[in-house]
Formats: structure tokens, C-alpha cells, sequence
């Protein structure tokens, strides 16, 4: 218990720090006033004026903001803060403040996935373990503990790209390089092809050779800049898949009782910090993406509304009015709302046991 409330402050903490963070820094850089920093929500916790800036952690810990002079609808501002104020600012200085919070947390993957890269991942290595009977690996001869050298000649290193191109075959024979008590021999194999459903829930058609891994790793470690290339792309495949599955919940595909919020949350990071740092720190650049993805929706309240707002703006060369801009807060927040609640459901309903 003690561990994953520490866990779930680490990873909530530090995401909404970023977030915050990267809006608070370009509101500076853009010299636009910072009235209050704040972690969470509600009443005052801990605080201190710095400046003209409020830093403070707040009663519930679901968020955080910044206020920035001028940042409310209809705000009456003082006549020698205007150069300071957010909604005087270019249309161009408001959308770097509001990006750069999604922003820094795709910053914070980027840099989470390299430095896990840079530290070692744990990587299945192409060993099999069970042999599935009736299978093609079986009748090609394969055993438990054989390792898998090359596939049509191209090295193998990893069972991932082991498993991707017996996936991918369809049913086309795989020639394979195999190892074997110190020596080696070559086996071809025809995969089975078989219909089966993706994380997605769409139906897909694999190849199949009926071996699972032994579950052997070893650890592969990659130099900075390798690292941060393939946290780049790790990022981004997230970035999609998140995306995708959206879409899939939005089309009905993916059932709206997958979503989750703090409560599940909360139990992942425990689980993940009694795994280990590393894979507390996966878990938080997973998350962190995540948050990105939520931010930009168009939604009323949220980062993705105000960056529509703006990107009009910019385009028909003048503000969005001010009663539409209030009538469509009305409506994000009712928004908002309802997704609290569905998520609240969906935690409290994987807690008694009824999905």
C-alpha cells in the first residue's frame, strides 16, 4: 500500500509538474505575467510568493495549472498590465504558451525511453521454449532451448523480430538458421496462417509456427544518440497507438470500460514500482504520452480547445467571439464531467470485481 501511494505521487507529481512547467516557462520567455503555479487543485496546502508569481501545492492532486494575468474570459485588467497580459499577447505567443505543456510531456517520454535505452532493457532473446504439437515447428523438428540464429539469412537477435516476421509471412516458407547444443543446422519452416484479433479487436491474419519464448533476456544497452532516435520512435508508435485506440472507443470497437483514471492509475504505477525503477519510469513516459493526447483534444477547458480558438484566430484574423467562447466552456466542462464520472465507474467497477 505504502509503495503505490509513493508511486502514484512520483508519477502524477512529476507529469504534472512538467506539464505545468512548460507552460509556466514560455509565459515567461514570452514576458507575460504568472500570477499562480500550482500542483493540484482546491485549497492551499503549501505555498510561497516569489516575485509576483504564487507557487503552491494544492488539496487535490488530479492537475495542477497556471495563472497568467489576463487569462480568464472578460478579465478586467489594469491598464499597465496589459503588456503583460495573456490575451493582449500575439495569437502566435499564445499558442507557444499553451502548447509547450503537451509539449514538455512528450519531451519527458523522449527523454524517459532514451535514458531506459542508455540504462538496458531486458529483451527476450530468440530462444524457444514450448513447442506447440501439430504445429509446423514441430514438424520441421524444432525443440525447446533451440535458438534461432537467422530467418531467410538476416540475423536474429531479439525474439520480437523473430515473432514480427513469422507474423508477417503469411504462408510463405521460412528457412531457418538454428542452434542446437553448440552446433548449428538449417530448417525450413511453413507457417499456419491463422485469423486472430489485435489489441484493436480487428481481425487479423498471422502466420504461425506454434513456439513461444524460452524467457531468457539479455541486456541491451544503445549509446545516446541511438537511444534517443529509438525513443523518438517509441514515442511516436505510442503517440499513434494511443490515437488509434481513441478512435476504435470513439467507433465503438474498444469497449469505454477500458478508459481509466487515478484509481487505476494508482494500482499501475504500484505494481510497476514494486517491478522495478525501470519499469516505473516506461510507465510514466507511457502516461505522460497519454496526458499529451488527452490535452490536445478539442475540448472545451482543455489545451486542444484553446489551440483551435487560436489557430482561427489566426486564420480568420480575429478573436472568436466571447459569448461563444463562455457557451463552449459551459459545455467542456459538462464534458469534463461525465468523463470524471465514467472514469470514476470504470476504477471503482475493476475494484469490486464487476467488469
Amino acid at each position: 500500500m505504502i509503495t503505490t501511494i509513493i508511486a502514484t505521487v512520483i508519477v502524477l507529481g512529476v507529469l504534472i509538474f512538467v506539464h505545468e512547467l512548460g507552460h509556466f516557462l514560455m509565459a515567461k520567455k514570452s514576458k507575460v505575467g504568472v500570477v499562480t503555479f500550482s500542483l493540484g487543485f482546491g485549497p492551499k496546502l503549501l505555498g510561497k510568493k516569489i516575485g509576483e508569481t504564487q507557487y503552491r501545492v494544492s488539496l487535490i492532486p488530479l492537475g495542477g495549472y497556471v495563472k497568467m494575468i489576463g487569462e480568464e474570459l472578460g478579465e478586467k485588467i489594469p491598464p499597465e498590465l496589459l503588456a503583460r497580459s495573456f490575451s493582449h499577447q500575439p495569437v502566435g505567443k499564445r499558442l507557444g504558451i499553451v502548447f509547450a505543456g503537451p509539449f514538455c510531456n512528450f519531451l519527458f517520454a523522449v527523454v524517459a525511453f532514451a535514458a531506459v535505452f542508455m540504462v538496458g532493457m531486458p529483451t527476450l532473446l530468440p530462444e524457444v521454449g514450448e513447442v506447440k504439437p501439430d504445429y509446423p515447428a514441430q514438424q520441421a523438428g524444432l525443440l525447446k532451448d533451440d535458438r534461432i540464429l537467422e530467418v531467410n539469412g538476416a540475423p536474429i537477435k531479439r525474439w520480437e523480430e523473430l515473432a514480427k516476421i513469422i507474423h508477417d509471412s503469411g504462408h510463405r516458407p521460412l528457412l531457418l538458421k538454428v542452434e542446437r547444443e553448440k552446433r548449428t543446422f538449417q530448417v525450413s519452416v511453413t507457417p499456419r496462417v491463422s485469423t486472430q484479433k489485435n489489441i484493436f479487436g480487428d481481425e487479423v491474419q498471422v502466420g504461425l509456427i506454434g513456439i513461444s519464448p524460452s524467457g531468457n533476456f539479455f541486456i541491451e544497452r544503445f549509446d545516446p544518440f541511438t537511444a534517443t532516435y529509438k525513443a523518438l520512435a517509441q514515442s511516436w508508435r505510442i503517440t499513434e497507438l494511443t490515437v488509434i485506440s481513441i478512435v476504435k472507443i470513439i467507433e465503438g470497437k474498444i469497449s469505454a470500460k477500458t478508459i481509466g483514471g487515478p484509481i487505476l492509475i494508482a494500482q499501475l504505477a504500484g505494481q510497476q514500482a514494486k517491478a522495478g525503477a525501470l519499469s516505473l519510469v516506461i510507465f510514466m513516459a507511457v502516461i505522460s504520452i497519454n496526458l499529451v493526447i488527452l490535452n490536445v483534444l478539442p475540448i472545451p477547458v482543455l489545451d486542444g480547445w484553446h489551440l483551435l480558438i487560436f489557430l482561427i484566430e489566426a486564420i480568420i484574423g480575429k478573436p472568436v467571439s466571447l459569448k461563444l467562447r463562455e457557451r463552449a466552456q459551459q459545455v467542456g466542462i459538462f464534458i469534463i464531467i461525465l468523463l470524471i464520472l465514467l472514469v470514476i465507474y470504470n476504477d471503482v467497477s475493476r475494484i469490486v470485481g464487476t467488469q
